[in-house]
Parts: structure tokens; sequence; C-alpha cells
């Protein structure tokens, strides 16, 4: 095995640390800022390739800068946490077993915050 494939990083997270660093800026980022702002060496490319992708899952947004584009959230940290939850829910067709699963697991705290917003409607 190839000492690149052994520094490989665990699925989602340099997806993660792209959001992280979109999420801390001041406005949209390109590809080369995204790159500078991380605390890691990866290649601009990889980056780019990062970015694409979110843009095709929905998770960022884009717009023209230059030749290239500069990248934004369309969501905050717990509102990209909630779609995923979504995503989650929605491949499965049993959705009440899956979610009697997922409250049955939940914290008592938990339980408890998810009445509360279940009871006073806030979505």
């Amino acid at each position: 095995m190839t000492e690149a494939k052994d520094e490989r990083r665990p699925a989602g997270e340099l997806e993660a640390s792209v959001m992280a660093a979109l999420w801390a800026a001041d406005g949209p980022r390109t590809p080369g800022q995204v790159q500078a702002d991380l605390a890691v060496d990866l290649a601009r490319t990889t980056v780019t390739t990062t970015l694409t992708r979110l843009h095709d899952k929905g998770v960022v947004g884009r717009e023209r800068q230059g030749r290239g584009y500069a990248y934004y959230p369309v969501e905050d940290a717990p509102g990209l946490t909630a779609r995923r939850m979504h995503s989650e829910l929605e491949r499965d067709a049993d959705r009440e077993t899956v979610l009697a699963r997922f409250v049955a697991r939940l914290s008592s705290d938990d339980e408890r915050v998810l009445r509360e917003l279940l009871e006073s409607g806030e979505q």
C-alpha cells in the first residue's frame, strides 16, 4: 500500500474541515483561500474537488469570482446536521420504526428538549 493511501482521512473529515473554514470566514472564499485557511497541506485541486462536491450536494453555494468561484455555506452547522438526519430518515421506508428507535436512544435531556419543541411547534 502506498504512503499516500496510508494517510487518507476518514470519510467526511475533509468536508468537515472545509465547512469549518467556510463558517469561520467573513464571506465567500475561493478554493485557494480555503486551502490557506486549512491547517493541513492539501493541493488546491483537492480543495476545489471537495468544494464542488459540497456544492453538488447543496451544502454550499457559489458565486463567480474571476475565472473561478468563491464558495459560501448555505446553512450553519446545526442546519447541516439536521439536513443529514433528514437524509438518513429518507433512506428507510419504515420511517416510524426509524423514528421510534431514534427516540428510544435519546438521553432524558434530549427527549425533554424534543418533546418541548414538538409541543411548541418550533422548527
